[in-house]
């Protein structure tokens, strides 16, 4: 009995102890921030967040506070907020460098200092046993902020994706995109995520009714999901085009790069008919090189369901692309650069440069740089481009151009080389109708500053920064009346642990308004068609066949399915099959030429040349510009004995297509069945000129015969 009393009184006065030293530290902490309170700097010490002058937003939920001290002997902080010599919130004893101020504490301190000044002040001491009641401050730091009376408004809408960037693109399902609430202690919620292709730039009407994105739907890079804002979105086949229906017949790939909607929502802008240097990199920071070198800007209208290019952003000579709209909608900025040209690179069909032929801009051999231009839209019709001053022949690259929602000013990224993702990328504001740029106050040193989005009402500017480590995070910078803006506020619950966040985009909604966009599309019965469309690319015609024969099945009037079926019967030599289906092809769709100009051109693969030569002429009473059909029914007629007419079909098919170097080669062989050597030599020539080597023999006899 007497050993249980014992243990009981020891632990007693363990308590007791305890008690009395956590009195003691209280009271340690207290004495710390009363004489912190009038102390200067002092010792090792500095705030690292938030950054001296800092404007928070009223809204925003309380941040974490962290500093940096080498003071020797400090081993314990205490922290506080100060407003007029009032203290409004404080720590308790902190052992870690960092504080995170309490929610309560942190809405009286942004009342406090609405439009106000406040100080976070730290201050570094040492406890010890039997100093607790006088400790020894042995650091001070400090840093001003105040909380603006401007709200931001509006949720972000971005995209979360692993790094390097080349383990995102073989692991799709990594990526997601949320939305996030700078008022919300939890983290933002995942709207979209799984989505099993690729996925890319977004954008937004200005009144949040409309949104676009880029979607890889059946793989073809050129697609484009545009759709209302709702709670639940669906993605499915209705609210998807593609950029590669702009002038198909070229032949020439087309991704639709950084694509934008209008602020009304009735366009769409993208780079077409584009070609890009893309390099994946082994280096986690900054794992990719990618920029356009080719590229025309065309638009999409929604109200008449057509595609156009932009007049005077469409020359061939240059690449056009990064297309912005102003807020009325009247004019458009966008990045230039003269277009890459290279003799191997001309011969390719690919979108996307291999990395071989990029080596002069990985070794550092060859700048490309951009220029910001502005033109009228004027309802699709364009005009002329003109240079930006401030942003244009400056000897760096300019590119992301954003007008701030009242059209005062543009924010734009300038770099010394390239686009996306530049380790020495800066963002810069001036006046909206160009002058001389100023260096803006949030960028971080010696770190990618970019993929900037203002808030609706125009006061306050997120951008994606890499300044805490390989992994892009969102920072937000208030702008004032005079285009001056305050250094970055972190958004803490925005980010992700491992992830890279970008493409951030304010939209004009509460956040309760958007809470899911589904994928819905990979189970449409077309979908099956899209991916046999894949493996006959990938020459599996077995496959490609099953896959078709499913999505027929489902819907057994889809003309798109049984062209492609007949497609993949032609390479598996099934020729009557592939007629029948080409018949039902016209059957289901008699008002497109492509549907006779593809069974014209299976007639004329077997011989069948007056049957080819009247499948054009039905292709081309519905489409007389089309110069492949042109070309083909030339070639029809040629075989068929027809010369006069085949030199008549070439002469049109050169007319609207004056690079085609065989039509120019085929047409003199025409004339010389027609003894007309003079006109045939002109065309030789001109088809040796574009590169058709077999006229240098028909060139020769031409000489012997003079």
């Amino acid at each position: 009995m007497k050993y249980y009393k014992y243990v009981l009184s020891l632990s007693a006065l363990a308590i007791l102890a305890a008690a009395f030293f956590s009195c003691s530290k209280n009271e340690a902490i207290e004495t710390v921030i009363e004489r912190a309170k009038n102390a200067s700097e002092k010792g090792k010490a500095a705030i690292e967040y938030p950054w001296n002058n800092s404007t928070f937003p009223p809204e925003i939920i309380p941040p974490t506070v962290l500093w940096k001290d080498s003071t020797e002997g400090v081993n314990r902080w205490a922290a506080f907020i100060e407003v007029e010599g009032k203290i409004i919130a404080r720590s308790g004893e902190l052992k870690k460098r960092k504080w995170k101020i309490d929610s309560a504490d942190w809405e009286r301190a942004k009342a406090a200092t609405l439009e106000k000044t406040g100080i976070i002040k730290v201050a570094g001491y040492r406890l010890t046993r039997g100093e607790e009641d006088s400790p020894k401050i042995l650091s001070v730091a400090e840093a001003s902020f105040k909380t603006s009376k401007d709200s931001v408004g509006a949720p972000i809408f971005y995209r979360t994706v692993t790094l390097p960037v080349g383990y995102a693109v073989d692991h799709l399902s990594t990526i997601s995109w949320r939305l996030g609430d700078i008022s919300k202690n939890q983290a933002p919620k995942i709207v979209l995520s799984n989505l099993p292709v690729c996925g890319n730039c977004h954008s937004f009407s200005s009144d949040g009714k409309y949104m676009g994105m880029d979607v890889d739907y059946g793989n073809d890079k050129g697609s484009y999901f545009i759709g209302a804002i709702k709670k639940k979105i669906d993605m499915d086949l209705e609210s998807i085009i593609t950029w590669s229906d702009y002038k198909r017949e070229d032949g020439e790939q087309t991704f639709g790069l950084l694509s934008r909607m209008s602020p009304d929502g009735r366009y769409v802008l993208s780079t077409v008919k584009d070609r890009s240097i893309f390099v994946r990199k082994n280096d986690l920071y900054y794992s990719q090189l990618f920029f356009p070198i080719k590229g025309i800007l065309a638009f999409y209208d929604r109200k008449t369901k057509k595609f156009a290019s932009l007049p005077g952003a469409d020359d061939p000579k240059y690449c056009q692309s990064n297309p912005v709209w102003s807020p009325d909608g009247k004019y458009v900025l966008f990045a230039r650069a003269p277009y890459y040209r290279k003799p191997v690179i001309e011969k390719m069909k690919e979108a996307v440069i291999p990395t071989e032929y990029a080596r002069e801009f990985i070794e550092g051999k060859t700048d490309y740089k951009y220029d910001i231009y502005r033109i009228p839209f004027d309802g699709g019709k364009g005009g002329k481009a003109e240079p930006l001053p401030g942003a244009s022949n400056n000897g760096k690259s300019n590119y992301f151009p954003k007008y701030s929602p009242d059209g005062k000013w543009i924010v734009f990224t300038q770099a010394e080389n390239f686009m996306l993702l530049q380790p020495d990328a800066k963002l810069y504001i001036m006046p909206a109708e160009g002058g001389k740029p100023r260096l803006m106050n949030c960028n971080f040193p010696n770190s990618m500053n970019s993929w900037h989005t203002w808030s609706p009402n125009g006061k306050w500017l997120a951008f994606s920064s890499k300044a805490r480590g390989p992994y892009t995070q969102l920072y937000l910078t208030h702008i004032d009346e005079n285009g001056n803006d305050s250094p970055p506020i972190f958004l803490e619950k925005l980010s992700v642990k491992n992830y890279a966040v970008n493409i951030p985009e304010f939209v004009n909604i509460k956040y309760d308004d958007m809470d899911v966009i589904n994928e819905a599309f990979m189970n449409a019965d077309i979908y099956s068609f899209y991916r046999g469309k894949e493996k006959l690319n990938k020459g599996d015609l077995p496959g490609a066949l099953e896959d078709v024969n499913k999505s027929i099945k489902v819907d057994p009037n889809d003309p798109v399915a049984y062209n492609m079926r007949a497609l993949i019967e032609i390479d598996m030599g099934n020729y009557d099959a592939a007629m029948r289906d080409f018949s039902k092809v016209i059957e289901l769709m008699p008002e497109r030429f492509d549907s006779w100009a593809n069974r014209g051109a299976l007639k004329f693969k077997l011989g069948d040349f007056k049957g080819a030569i009247k499948d054009f002429d039905k292709s081309l009473a519905l489409n007389p510009r089309n110069s492949r059909s042109l070309y083909s029914r030339a070639a029809a007629k040629y075989n068929s004995g027809d010369y006069a007419g085949a030199v008549k079909d070439y002469g049109l098919a050169i007319k609207y297509s004056s690079k085609n170097g065989r039509a120019y080669y085929e047409r003199a062989i025409a004339l010389m069945a027609l003894d007309r050597f003079k006109e045939a030599k002109k065309d030789l020539e001109k088809a040796l000129s574009l590169g058709v080597k077999e006229a240098r023999k028909y060139l020769d006899k031409l000489k012997d015969l003079n």
